[in-house]
């Protein structure tokens, strides 16, 4: 699986230093055409920025939007849905970003060419409500890899992307609480970040339930090696851990207790490794027809499947959060806690997002399973922690986020001068 980590990033930012000095010298001499706007998405053709650029393409016929992919995947993948496409790093990326008046994004400025955005009214969407610290609230994101200049350098990694920041024009929340955690995480001040909802989780409350539930259904075993039918569905997506593995791969004992569950249940198991996350799961999904791997190869944008989904298990993503507004029951499976949320810092106590239920193995995660089966009032705490959670962070769930995301982005971009 591919690894990702914070110090390979920064190397690679601070290798890319005279690129964006020659980025900013273009954005000088290139006038940008308000009509014009682009769009990107770091996991794929998905998440927030498509469902702001669907909403944009409806509302104005007369703009000219394009997406810009990562690479020839998402270009088919976004041509198969009749979006204009280039590669963002291709010159014609480069001069659409410079050219374009809007720039959205959902993890960072290298979700578009991220050397052609100064001067542009960047709307950054970003990719979920955190619960691990971001940004400038994590010492993690400036962690370089070079130890002898490791202080100098991160001050002026924290100073690059203070500055970086500034040119976000707005940045959608879920809700205030949110709104305050990404204000200090990003370094922008209260009239930027906007509690409008977030476009992503539109496809989650749009519809009757059955209507989203079918269509969630029919997504999700196009993403499949193998039609699931009516089976119980149950999805194990960890989050990334920063180039490190995820310590709560079943162990060989626990693979065959997984499948005599999920056998005895009617049900499968969707294993969602993280994006940039290192695991191994190869030896369960072999070993059992029971258990498959949706992939983000298969399916970059995990929301619109999250209604066929019958029960989550998580540990810090903020896919439970997501998750939530379904209904359904999480559990949490948390080996790590005390090393991971003594390293990467959380925004709120970690027994307050899992609602103290949390155990270390996938033993103690079959044991819940049996007793969510067989004792209703325990299985009625596992929903309503899910509700707790859905109304402490969502402030919208009527299905509108992107109409009041693109709303106050046009408000803004007609006072300008």
């Amino acid at each position: 699986m591919p690894g990702f980590s914070f110090a390979s990033g920064n190397a690679k930012k601070l290798a890319a230093l005279p690129l964006y000095a020659l980025g900013a010298l273009a954005s000088v001499f290139v006038a940008r055409v308000d009509d014009l706007w682009v769009f990107g998405c770091g996991s794929g053709v998905g998440e927030g920025s498509l469902a702001l650029f669907r909403f944009a393409r409806q509302a104005d016929a007369t703009l000219r939007l394009t997406w810009l992919a990562r690479d020839e995947r998402d270009l088919a993948a976004a041509r198969a849905l009749g979006i204009p496409a280039v590669l963002k790093l291709s010159r014609h990326g480069l001069w659409l970003t410079l050219r374009a008046r809007v720039v959205v994004v959902t993890h960072g400025f290298g979700d578009v060419n991220r050397f052609g955005q100064r001067g542009a009214v960047v709307v950054q969407l970003w990719h979920g409500i955190p619960l691990k610290l971001i940004q400038l609230d994590s010492a993690a994101t400036t962690r370089i890899s070079v130890p002898v200049v490791s202080a100098q350098v991160r001050g002026l990694l924290r100073r690059f992307y203070r500055r970086g920041y500034r040119s976000i024009a707005l940045m959608p929340a879920a809700s205030e609480l949110v709104a305050q955690r990404l204000r200090t995480a990003f370094a922008l001040p209260a009239d930027r970040v906007v509690v409008t909802g977030d476009p992503r989780d539109d496809v989650l409350s749009n519809g009757p339930a059955l209507e989203r539930s079918s269509l969630a259904r029919q997504v999700l075993t196009a993403a499949l090696d193998t039609d699931p039918g009516d089976s119980r569905l149950v999805l194990y997506a960890p989050t990334w851990r920063d180039g490190e593995a995820d310590p709560a791969v079943p162990t060989d004992e626990e693979w065959a207790r997984i499948d005599a569950w999920l056998r005895d249940a009617g049900a499968m198991l969707l294993v969602r490794p993280h994006p940039n996350g290192v695991g191994d799961y190869a030896a369960g999904i072999a070993g059992s027809p029971n258990i498959q791997l949706l992939s983000s190869a298969r399916q970059s944008d995990l929301t619109p499947v999250l209604d066929a989904i019958d029960l989550l298990v998580t540990d810090y993503s903020s896919v439970a959060f997501d998750y939530s507004l379904t209904g359904g029951p999480i559990l949490f499976i948390a080996p790590d806690q005390e090393s991971y949320t003594g390293s990467r810092g959380l925004y709120e106590p970690y027994r307050e997002f899992s609602g103290g239920r949390e155990v270390r193995s996938w033993s103690g995660v079959l044991d819940q399973l049996s007793r969510f089966d067989s004792d209703a009032d325990w299985a009625e705490i596992v929903r309503a922690h899910s509700a707790a959670l859905a109304s402490r962070h969502f402030a919208f769930r009527d299905g509108r986020n992107t109409e009041r995301v693109y709303s106050e982005l046009a408000r803004r971009l007609k006072a300008r001068p």
